[in-house]
């Protein structure tokens, strides 16, 4: 039998010139950290891919699974290892053929990176198509095939197959730094969590309680969100911020229409002190334009002010069913959906502001302690962490973890 793997081809740090090398090994190392002992035969770079050698057949489809949600990751293939001889050659694309026992087409795509093997890739095509035409009887067709054959010549070795599951793409995560995320137990915040760990992001939550004005549902979910997201070593730690007392003592200070606006700058504040200790870059919200009445382009403008670090908002362009869409594909949506109390629900005016002033909104908080109601809710946090390889945790919390 020949030895199988997961070979993991790569698109976009293959275009980043003198960060490929290091970031081709955060590729190899985050790919590692999500087998843990699912292998013991490790994870290589060869020939601008990454290889992840199975010792055990039986966990190679968990293997793929988990490779295959990896920030990084163009497709992973399930392919066969070969010496170069020719019948060993034929032999395996004849195996990853039998992989579609439903097929009546297939084609051939061949290619060498090597430059010591001498045969062509058009001759190689010609050569094991025919051998696989004539021991399964299919037909060939270029364009359209019911099954593709790949064989690509490397270094010393070939590699053969033709079941290619796909990635996400992007980068790996910790090439881009540390964001903080205002992830709430909505559709909305984990997706803009997501586009941003796909990016090369670590992420940091803080999630924002209504306790204890309300239960502590919402922190449930907002974690089992998290856990799903950190399947990718990119969510490392969720905060949370117990928030209910300071949304009320809002409500009884402030003008009613302007409350919703007078959370989210609390809130920018709250998260901007933990992106100090985290060593953060940014902030990440799920907010889409126009979507709510806080999301106007002077609601924006009007949080914004109270802001000293880019917030970035990763879904502003999306509307409701492309974030769906999305929710559901990397298995946030049915969590989302659950029915828990909101903190941004608690105190809600009839009227909010649509199209707030910065004047407006400082003009509002002027009868609030702002900086008294930042520390205390940091006094009050909480936070549990995640499996993530590029995240090293801060050390000044004085504070239990939870």
């Amino acid at each position: 039998m020949f030895e199988r793997a997961v070979l993991v081809h790569y698109h976009e740090i293959g275009l980043k010139g003198k960060n490929r090398g290091a970031w081709e090994r955060r590729l190899a190392d985050n790919i590692a950290f999500v087998l843990g002992d699912l292998t013991d035969a490790g994870v290589q770079r060869v020939a601008s891919r990454v290889m992840v050698r199975v010792s055990n057949i039986h966990n190679l489809e968990e293997i793929i699974g988990r490779v295959s949600r990896v920030p990084g990751v163009s497709y992973c293939a399930d392919v066969l290892v070969t010496g170069r001889d020719p019948h060993d050659m034929e032999r395996a694309a004849l195996m990853a053929s039998r992989q579609f026992p439903q097929a009546r087409t297939f084609a051939m795509e061949c290619r060498r990176s090597a430059t010591d093997y001498t045969e062509r890739s058009l001759e190689m095509n010609r050569r094991i198509g025919a051998y696989v035409q004539a021991e399964t009887g299919l037909g060939v067709h270029l364009d359209a095939p019911d099954v593709r054959i790949r064989v690509e010549v490397v270094q010393g070795e070939v590699y053969t197959f033709a079941r290619r599951i796909e990635g996400p793409g992007g980068l790996p995560t910790g090439v881009s730094g540390t964001i903080v995320a205002l992830l709430s137990a909505g559709i909305d915040s984990p997706v803009a969590v997501w586009r941003l760990i796909r990016r090369g992001a670590v992420i940091v939550g803080v999630h924002f309680s209504g306790r204890p004005q309300t239960d502590a549902a919402s922190e449930h979910h907002a974690d089992d969100i998290a856990r799903v997201l950190a399947q990718t070593g990119g969510m490392a730690r969720l905060y949370v911020v117990p928030f209910g007392d300071l949304q009320r003592e809002i409500s009884l200070a402030a003008p009613p229409d302007l409350r919703i606006l007078l959370y989210r700058r609390l809130m920018i504040r709250v998260a901007e002190r933990i992106a100090a200790v985290e060593r953060a870059g940014a902030l990440v919200t799920g907010e889409s334009l126009g979507q709510v009445a806080s999301q106007t382009l002077e609601n924006i403008a009007a949080v914004d002010a109270a802001a000293t670090m880019p917030v970035l908002r990763p879904l502003i362009g999306d509307d409701k069913n492309d974030i769906i869409a999305l929710a559901r594909e990397i298995g946030t949506f049915e969590l989302s959906t659950q029915p828990h109390a909101d903190c941004c629900t608690l105190f809600m005016p009839r009227t909010p502001e649509t199209h707030a002033t910065v004047r407006q909104v400082e003009a509002g908080e002027a009868d609030l302690d702002m900086e008294r109601m930042v520390a205390e809710a940091l006094a009050n946090l909480s936070w549990t962490d995640y499996a993530c390889p590029s995240y090293t945790a801060p050390k000044r919390w004085p504070v239990a973890e939870a």
